[in-house]
């Protein structure tokens, strides 16, 4: 037998591991090919289908819906813009937050109706008002892609994720809660936290922390309309140990879950729990283990003041109680069908989605609203003159809901063009399993199968045909009308056929829309009665140079990450002064 020598081990394993490389690089190539090959693929079957349908096309090498993309997208788009290669469709259109740069242009260019055919599926954007109108009518022929609700299926089925009779069920449910008594309580709580806010920021030379501050209020407002429960509002800077039992720790866990809800669905709850994977993500995992304790915590205490006969009020989370006991009821246990009520899991489910809707998306729009009313000192002057009229000598804290907030509709007029400029929610749309005709403008078009359906809320709202020559800025004015006695009304436009869909449409328009205006109305009042605000003036900038500056950061700075949102609001430093 040939003895071995070290020599030769060593020659034994650099050979080995030479044809094991050789070996890996042989399938690291076949899985390049087959990428490839797969790839091209999926986009010429997308673009047949596409093309059969005679609408414009818009070529895009990475599918806008794949998670993964979605984690980098903003970042190669930045980096591509900077290479000598100039700009193209790649960074004009695939990336998220797009439209809100791009407005009404590409279809002005294009038409009402332009596909994006990508490797994995095909996106169909509109900007026809009656079009949109139309599919939000049969929801049964253009279902919610279900990747697009996944996120809000993390902590259970709920109202914004099911489909068909178990939707119906939910939506029965949450709908009886969000009543006019609700309401009063939003109404005001709004007015008490929006009036500790501005005792806050108006005892500073300046803030920067309006993003910050407004995710309180509408955490607080959340809190104590929802669940029954008040917290005092505290700034940015007015952060106590105590606040971290409760609702900070809530309200952070909240934050967190939502900022990075893009690895969560990708990775899913239950893989994040990893020592090896990057602080962040072990972070997000410890706060969705903290938003359960805490809503399980309120379901609990809810539960059992139901058993013991309290009396309770009419709030969300005692109408879902009551809806799960119902199903326990029915079945002597929690398992089995339950068409009338809800399981537990099923309330954890729409807590988070009223969260979600009812706080992030209202936090970021009141953010985005004060920043545009810093740039229009006189739409602060218009509001307050309406404000004053409707409270004359009444405390605004004790101003009742009933008689108040209908009488305000400048204010209401504010809330709804900012939604206009920034819609927070964008709801998709798709053809599901079949072929789907629809008719887009004058002509009848087939939507081949499994297209997702955007209406593009950002160009649909600014485009001049529906909105003006001034479409692009911000003027409350047109949403109000005068009639033959110079009384002012709302006057939005019909709901067949808008141009408006801030809050969706159809049956499936967001149930809590009537919350969020009472809401952003409120904090108005509480915020501008007495006080007005502007922008701080860099040096060698007068008022208007900074307001300007401010104008052109929102509209530059504002992006998709979650939720359409200021990407940077803290670069918008504000002064509040007395009136």
């Amino acid at each position: 037998m040939r003895q071995e020598t070290p020599e030769r081990i060593l020659q034994s394993v650099n050979k080995a591991t030479s044809c094991l490389f050789a070996g890996m690089q042989q399938d690291l190539d076949l899985h390049r090919r087959a990428t490839v090959l797969y790839f091209l693929y999926g986009l010429l079957a997308n673009y047949n289908a596409a093309r059969k349908t005679g609408l414009p096309i818009i070529i895009l090498p990475f599918d806008c819906g794949n998670p993964l993309w979605l984690i980098i997208d903003r970042k190669v788009a930045q980096f591509v813009r900077r290479l000598p290669i100039g700009p193209g469709t790649f960074t004009r259109f695939n990336w998220r937050g797009w439209e809100i740069w791009d407005r009404y242009r590409a279809h002005q260019q294009l038409g009402d109706a332009i596909f994006f055919v990508t490797p994995g599926k095909n996106y169909l954007q509109l900007c026809d008002a009656e079009a949109i109108s139309d599919i939000f009518q049969r929801r049964g022929d253009f279902p919610r892609p279900p990747e697009s609700t996944e996120m809000l299926n993390i902590f259970g089925p709920n109202v914004g994720t099911t489909d068909g009779t178990q939707w119906q069920r939910h939506r029965k449910i949450t709908a009886s809660s969000l009543n006019e008594q609700v309401n009063e309580r939003v109404w005001l709580e709004s007015i008490q936290q929006s009036t500790a806010l501005i005792k806050y920021w108006s005892q500073k030379p300046s803030i920067n922390s309006v993003a910050t501050d407004t995710r309180t209020v509408s955490l607080h407002v959340m809190s104590g309309a929802i669940f029954g429960k008040s917290y005092p509002f505290r700034g940015a800077d007015e952060a106590t140990p105590s606040d971290q039992e409760d609702s900070s720790s809530y309200g952070e866990a909240l934050k967190i879950i939502l900022d990075r809800c893009i690895p969560l669905v990708v990775l899913g709850r239950k893989n994040l729990n990893k020592p090896w994977l990057p602080r962040k993500l072990r972070e997000l995992y410890q706060a969705t283990l903290v938003f359960q304790e805490h809503i399980t915590k309120a379901y609990e205490s809810e539960k059992q003041a139901m058993m013991r006969n309290d009396k309770l009020e009419n709030n969300l989370m005692t109408s879902l109680v009551r809806a799960s006991l119902a199903h326990v009821d029915q079945k002597g246990n929690a398992s089995g069908s339950h068409q009338e009520g809800l399981t537990e899991e099923e309330v954890y489910g729409n807590v988070f989605v009223f969260n979600f809707a009812g706080h992030d998306a209202t936090a970021n729009s009141l953010a985005i609203g004060i920043c545009l009313l810093a740039t229009r000192p006189d739409i602060q002057d218009w509001i307050v003159e309406e404000i004053n009229a409707v409270l004359a000598e009444t405390d605004s804290t004790q101003s009742p809901y009933e008689t108040t907030f209908r009488c305000l509709p400048r204010c209401l007029a504010v809330v709804f063009e900012t939604v206009r400029l920034y819609t927070a929610v964008a709801i998709a749309k798709s053809t599901g399993s079949s072929p789907r005709p629809l008719k887009i403008g004058t002509n009848t078009v087939t939507i081949p199968k499994n297209t997702v359906v955007i209406p593009n809320y950002s160009a649909l709202h600014t485009h001049p045909r529906y909105w003006g020559n001034n479409s692009l800025d911000f003027e409350p004015s047109r949403w109000i009308t005068s009639d033959e006695n110079s009384v002012e009304h709302f006057s939005p436009p019909p709901a067949r056929n808008s141009p408006f869909v801030g809050f969706s449409g159809g049956a499936r328009s967001c149930p809590g829309r009537k919350f969020a205006q009472v809401e952003f109305v409120g904090v108005l009042v509480g915020l501008f009665r007495d006080f007005r605000v502007k922008p701080v003036a860099l040096e060698g900038e007068d008022d208007g140079m900074a307001r300007a500056r401010l104008g052109e950061q929102i509209r530059m700075d504002t992006g998709m990450r979650l939720l359409l949102q200021m990407l940077h609001p803290e670069k918008a430093v504000l002064e509040w002064r007395r009136r």
